[in-house]
């Protein structure tokens, strides 16, 4: 086994959204997913809706290492990964005063939460544009822009669950979020009413979304077979 690369604060987080290939052996996902799971990783399996891939596996844990090597093993068991992200989780710059209590489930989550079965996921960046260039802005204000959208977004408790994760210098955006919701108009509702937010509105950068459902291991391979 190659040595652990760790952070020295946080997890690994890894998205791979996939296609199935023709010869998928479905019960080698399983095990690959069993195995990392032995060894304090997480995989939440997501069935996907529509042409950008079949499934998603969101995958979290401490080592690089241990992700590659579940990548790895997707490829061997028939699975072609179409896009990917990479992240990490965080503390943001603008949460202080949060206990230790509170830092931790960011810091070290456990997923998928019970009873959100609804999922998206969408990388974004904020602007530095001519006009509007967010790391322009003196820090206070950008604190002030990110209270109001924090406002907007508790409103949305008990029915969207967030992980917000940092991949600046990681993936090609700066932050990747992923959405799990009791229903998928609670996914459309909080998206559309935090892009109003200035935070958003004129500094939020965003990439492709996607959308599936949150199931086990047997339900979504079912349906790439």
């Amino acid at each position: 086994m190659t040595q652990p690369v760790e952070a020295s604060t946080g997890w690994m987080v890894l998205h791979l959204f996939c296609k199935a290939g023709a010869k998928l052996d479905t019960e080698a996902v399983i095990s690959a997913a069993k195995e990392l799971a032995a060894a304090d990783h997480q995989v939440v399996p997501v069935s996907m809706l529509g042409h950008k891939a079949d499934a998603c596996f969101l995958v979290v844990g401490p080592d690089m290492w241990r992700l590659r090597q579940f990548q790895t093993a997707l490829r061997t068991a028939g699975l072609d990964v179409v896009d990917s992200y990479v992240s990490l989780t965080e503390i943001s710059e603008y949460a202080e005063g949060l206990t230790d209590g509170m830092k931790r489930p960011r810091l070290y989550p456990s997923v998928p939460p019970e009873g959100y079965p609804a999922f998206c996921f969408y990388p974004m960046s904020k602007k530095r544009g001519e006009q509007n260039n967010w790391f322009a802005l003196p820090f206070e204000e950008r604190k002030d822009l990110m209270h109001e959208h924090g406002v907007s977004g508790r409103r949305y408790a008990g029915r969207v669950w967030q992980l917000v994760t940092s991949s600046t210098g990681l993936d090609d955006f700066e932050w990747a979020v992923s959405l799990f919701a009791k229903h998928p108009d609670d996914l459309k509702a909080a998206v559309y009413e935090m892009r109003y937010d200035r935070a958003s509105t004129l500094y939020g950068e965003f990439g492709s979304f996607y959308t599936g459902m949150v199931a086990d291991f047997e339900t979504v391979l079912a349906d790439l077979r």
